[in-house]
């Protein structure tokens, strides 16, 4: 994991990385953003215009110091009086990533303010990333993160700025347990073995002395408590199912939120069998389930005072004797009855018993759930924004505004009413798929048959975000990206300021 601290002064070893912008109105013409630091702008940006250099968001450029071993330009996109936090994170996340390898940096990007220092050391320590675990003759091959990032800024003194690096410290760790979670392979990652390795996570946390507890069910408590929809999901598999609970109670709390995230830690489809084509990104079909659990380790490292509960259903939803038939009925913890007509409509089912038992905790200000859901929120969507869906328009108004403070993408979308009678049932009280058009829009009608009106409740769908089978960029890597944990973390930063 890397470190971040801050620097000011002039910077005259190791590698130093400083913001390049372009004037689209004039061809050519790139901007150096160096915070102010005295560099030969005029050498450099002749050798930049050799190499072909643009300024685009994502280019990064090498080249070596005078002064320093390295100079290193991030690109800022179109140059701006003030850029955005989130140019900003994303272009120390392009950097930090190209300097893999690399043991230490100075970042002299644009830092203006208390916020674009939090944006840059984000960004940075998020970009400083590999999950080399399973790698084995090609391990001593991979070149390492880079391992201390200092930030350049005149805020050196200020405690707000050191502050707020130890909150960017804090927000890089988990999203990183949350990525290293979604990229271990199905056969090293089971409903149990998730559930030891985030109890691992809460005792070096401190456990009870944090305000943390942790419950967990197995199969036998499950099926004795009536979650239908986890033991129904689970039960065609070896591996069996868990209902995972975190608690972080802090001494005066002043909300009190829950949060709920899809754990199929692999999913084949069950007896309805997805194509072996891109079977293999299933093992991110727990994404949701790491993202709430990331969140309350966040929240509990920071000791904001805000009660929150996560729970995270696991299970594996596999092909056997013993899988889930289409037509079999299940019931959902707490009484409702469900024709299951397409066991890959899973991860609503297991959402739907942990939806219940959390709504339990009295006077919630809020209840999320987060879910790799639907494959049709990606073609809605794309691959790099989430949806979000709610009963309570207020309360998504502050969570979208939440998400605009954390760089993360999410855009509202409807529950029209008209979809909800595509879910009835002729035998149960609903039916697990309805209309394919609008197929995200039904999976959130379903879930919302088992909110109670007076609860807030969002669902966020993170089918595409959630698992990068593209190429990197930004801060964002290949593979299991942790998306909807810092956006979790401001939305309950935020509560106890409004």
């Amino acid at each position: 994991m890397s470190s971040l601290t801050l620097t000011d002064g002039a910077v005259t070893s190791g590698v130093l990385v400083v913001g390049l912008s372009f004037n689209p109105n004039k061809a050519s013409a790139l901007s150096i953003e160096s915070n102010n630091l005295a560099l030969d702008t005029r050498t450099l940006l002749a050798h930049l215009a050799e190499l072909g250099a643009t300024g685009k968001s994502d280019e990064v450029i090498k080249i070596p110091g005078t002064k320093t071993k390295l100079i290193v330009f991030t690109g800022l996109g179109p140059v701006q009086k003030e850029y955005s936090h989130e140019t900003l994170r994303r272009a120390a996340g392009s950097a930090a990533r190209a300097l893999a390898g690399t043991t230490e940096a100075t970042f002299a990007l644009p830092a203006p303010n208390i916020e674009s220092v939090a944006a840059i050391a984000e960004g940075a320590a998020l970009g400083a990333y590999a999950f080399d675990e399973f790698r084995g003759s090609t391990k001593s091959e991979r070149k390492l993160p880079l391992v201390k990032i200092s930030i350049h800024s005149k805020f050196t003194k200020n405690i707000e700025a050191k502050n707020v690096l130890k909150r960017a410290q804090i927000i890089a760790t988990y999203t990183h347990l949350v990525r290293d979670l979604i990229n271990t392979p199905p056969s090293h990652l089971t409903p149990d073995t998730f559930t030891k390795k985030i109890a691992a996570a809460v005792k070096s946390l401190g456990g009870a002395t944090a305000g943390l507890k942790v419950i967990v069910l197995n199969e036998k408590q499950l099926k004795s408590g009536g979650y239908g929809g986890i033991i129904g999901v689970g039960q065609g598999s070896a591996n069996p199912p868990r209902l995972l609970h975190i608690k972080y109670t802090p001494k005066k709390p002043r909300r009190t939120f829950a949060f709920v995230g899809k754990g199929i830690t692999f999913d084949t489809g069950g007896l309805a069998l997805k194509p072996a084509a891109g079977m293999e990104a299933m093992k991110s079909d727990m994404s949701g389930a790491a993202a709430v659990c990331g969140a309350i380790l966040a929240i509990a490292s920071l000791k904001i005072p805000v009660a929150v509960e996560a729970w995270a259903p696991l299970a594996e939803n596999m092909v056997s004797d013993n899988a889930t038939r289409p037509s079999d009925i299940i019931t959902i913890y707490g009484g409702k009855t469900v024709e299951v007509l397409n066991p890959d409509a899973e991860g609503r089912l297991v959402l739907a018993d942990a939806l219940v038992k959390a709504q339990e905790t009295k006077s919630l200000d809020g209840l999320i759930d987060v879910a790799t859901l639907t494959g049709a929120q990606v073609v809605a969507l794309g691959t790099r924004t989430s949806a979000v869906m709610t009963n309570n328009e207020d309360f998504s108004t502050r969570f979208i505004s939440a998400a605009t403070d954390s760089g993360e993408a999410f855009w509202p979308m409807p529950l029209p009413q008209e979809l909800r009678a595509s879910l009835d049932s002729p035998v149960a009280d609903l039916a697990n798929i309805g209309d394919r058009m609008g197929g995200m829009l039904v999976a959130g009608l379903f879930l919302k048959d088992f909110i109670k009106p007076e609860v807030p409740w969002l669902h966020l769908d993170i089918a595409g975000p959630a698992y990068n089978e593209s190429t990197a960029h930004g801060y964002t890597p290949v593979g299991g990206t942790g998306v909807a944990l810092r956006t979790l973390l401001c939305l309950v930063e935020n509560s106890i300021i409004r």
